[in-house]
């Protein structure tokens, strides 16, 4: 699989807010640490963790589910921290639950071409296998500072 920058650039571009499927409250575990960024950068995020439901992450009441998640909130990205074998569930409750879905997004490691074929049938843009985090910091000119090559020129500093 492989995603141009301009695609992937308008998908970050456009998203407002993200639904984030299994990040957990272990701040040393990647799922809370790209939560935390995207936080940061702007996005509301919702976390979406049945064995933290009803707590506070980030500022936001995590659910259970996506079903669970208001429809006002108007999630337009869910992002899976989840093994592939739970994506299409996952797509399943997406599709029929959040009305204002734009992308779905699977970390690093997850893939289910099946569900992501779904998806896209329905006219959902689909990333496999790639972190927004990652993505966004490659694309926004934001991994200069730590001495990595982003293939971006700047004049910032």
């Amino acid at each position: 699989m492989s995603y141009s920058d301009s695609y992937l650039r308008k998908i970050l571009q456009r998203t407002r807010v993200i639904a984030g499927v299994g990040i957990s409250p272990n701040p040393i575990r990647p799922s809370y640490y790209v939560a935390r960024y995207l936080s940061l950068k702007g996005f509301r995020v919702i976390p979406v963790n049945p064995v933290n439901a009803g707590d506070t992450l980030l500022g936001e009441t995590v659910y259970p589910d996506l079903a669970s998640i208001p429809k006002d909130a108007d999630v337009d990205f869910v992002d899976i921290f989840r093994r592939p074998e739970f994506v299409p569930e996952i797509v399943d409750e997406a599709l029929e639950h959040l009305p204002k879905l734009q992308t779905i997004w699977m970390q690093i490691g997850v893939s289910h071409p099946e569900a992501a074929a779904k998806a896209e049938a329905r006219g959902i843009d689909v990333i496999q296998n790639m972190c927004p985090k990652m993505e966004y910091q490659r694309l926004f000119s934001e991994l200069r500072n730590a001495g990595i090559a982003t293939g971006i020129i700047s004049s910032r500093l």
